[in-house]
């Protein structure tokens, strides 16, 4: 049986807390994560996605609750301690790319190495293999001024890669691209997915994109309120000729 690489348990959000203004955000949360799995976390704006996704990638912590990543307690970890998680066991990929705008692309996939505190010629050698990977071997010595939008975006795929994370952390990773490029990410997360065996957890406001994702998790009001398997996942295991 595969392993856990996310569990979350009983996660609660609140801001403000103790305030006359407490905000209860996310209203105890149970979340169990594979490895390997392909999931999405679907909702409509304010239904407590942005909270979730920030608690899952440790950019903040839950209220109340357990979290574990790969066997590290999340919750216990100091900020040195959750800056490494951040670094080498999520990769995350944004709606708005986040490159550096000065960096080439071969420098953008460097950096999560950088601060891992990799030597410069084992760097270098794994981001030119990212970004052949992601298709994007001839455009390495771009900066992102000089890249459509799809490409900044599988530049960021490759960054994502690039510590060999527990899983790929997703937000709306097509949400500021055209449907056909858009369509060219997705199926990248698919070859990833099928090919390599990633983890990827995708957040998105999209019951299209969810639908072909192995289990889709929808989000309403800060609680889980159903589970299914993608409704499209399976058909593309008939179409696409996946060993």
């Amino acid at each position: 049986m595969n392993e856990t690489v996310i569990d979350l348990k009983g996660i609660y959000k609140r801001f403000y807390e103790g305030e006359p203004n407490e905000l209860e955000i996310l209203h105890g949360i149970d979340l169990e994560v594979k490895k390997g799995e392909f999931i999405s976390i679907v909702g409509a704006s304010g239904s407590g996605k942005s909270t979730l996704m920030n608690i899952i990638g440790a950019l903040d912590r839950p209220s109340e609750g357990s979290y574990i990543l790969g066997g590290t307690d999340v919750c216990q970890a100091d900020d040195s301690e959750l800056s490494h998680i951040r670094n080498k066991e999520i990769g995350f990929v944004f709606q708005t790319y986040n490159l550096i705008p000065r960096n080439t692309a071969l420098k953008n996939v460097e950096l999560p190495m950088m601060y891992a505190r990799h030597k410069p010629s084992e760097r270098r050698k794994k981001a030119r293999e990212l970004l052949e990977l992601v298709g994007m071997g001839d455009r390495m010595s771009h900066t992102p001024d000089r890249l459509s939008g799809g490409q900044k975006q599988r530049v960021a795929i490759a960054r994502a890669l690039a510590n060999d994370p527990s899983i790929i952390l997703a937000d709306e990773p097509t949400g500021a691209l055209d449907s056909k490029t858009g369509r060219l990410i997705m199926d990248l997360f698919h070859d990833l997915h099928e090919k390599k065996g990633i983890t990827i957890v995708l957040i998105t406001h999209s019951p299209e994109l969810a639908n072909e994702t192995e289990r889709v998790l929808t989000l309403m009001d800060g609680n889980i309120i159903s589970e299914a398997r993608g409704a499209t996942y399976d058909l593309r295991q008939h179409t696409v000729g996946v060993q």
